[in-house]
């Protein structure tokens, strides 16, 4: 019965998501690339959660998906990293000035976008953030976590993998006592199984999906057939203490 009304809910909150209308915004990072975001705020006193997008993407990736977390409760902050191009139209800001400057945009580089993300959101809000990741940010957000303890509350990893060339990401996620949620396609499962395996952290959730899913953060897109359960597992952990 629970699960039908958190269902149900849901189903609701994809209906109305479309509602909010972000404010772009932007801040720096530290090598003083200027960061273009999207804020979609529901209310100041809200916590704060940072959208953070997959290879070849921009802050479009999270078009309809943070307007439905709008509806569970907290102001998103969508970024375009260096690394990146286009999603849903929206092209990626921040990557075309760091190809204008002809600065190096490996996935590395794109951490300091997101460490600039999450001091933007922090001193906006004042509270601990919950960071989201999708393919090769996920990765990174796994880091991003390890390094700032008491500024991140929870972590949701869409698809985290190896993907950064040399560095562990399995290391980073052996060194987390935040609450993490790690999730993938059914193909990727395994894989995701392995790198989170080490890790002794007591909060950790590995949702495998029953459908075939997608890579990244799509799993939550309308278009993603099996999506419901994917938003019924996410929500879930978010509502979880």
């Amino acid at each position: 019965m629970k699960i039908r009304i958190l269902l149900a809910f849901i189903l609701i909150s994809v209906t109305l998501s479309a509602q909010n209308k972000p404010e772009q915004v932007s801040f720096n990072a530290k090598d003083g690339l200027e960061i273009t975001a999207d804020l979609y705020k529901t209310n100041d006193a809200h916590p704060y959660m940072l959208l953070f997008h997959q290879a070849g993407f921009s802050r479009g990736e999270y078009k309809n998906t943070a307007q439905i977390f709008n509806n569970f409760g907290y102001n998103c902050l969508a970024i375009d990293q260096r690394s990146g191009d286009i999603a849903n139209g929206i092209i990626n800001e921040t990557a075309k000035r760091a190809k204008a400057k002809e600065l190096s945009t490996p996935y590395i580089e794109a951490y300091q976008d997101m460490e600039a993300a999450l001091d933007y959101a922090y001193k906006k809000s004042g509270k601990p953030i919950v960071v989201v990741g999708s393919s090769y940010s996920a990765a990174l957000v796994l880091r991003l976590a390890s390094e700032n303890i008491q500024k991140i509350s929870k972590v949701l990893a869409y698809s985290p993998g190896e993907y950064i060339q040399g560095h562990s990401v399995a290391a980073w996620s052996n060194l987390l006592e935040t609450p993490v949620f790690v999730t993938s396609s059914k193909a990727e499962a395994e894989s995701v199984a392995d790198l989170v395996k080490g890790s002794s952290n007591e909060k950790l959730v590995h949702f495998t999906p029953k459908g075939e899913g997608v890579h990244g953060s799509r799993v939550l897109w309308k278009s993603t057939a099996n999506n419901q359960e994917y938003w019924v597992a996410t929500r879930i952990f978010l509502t979880t203490k």
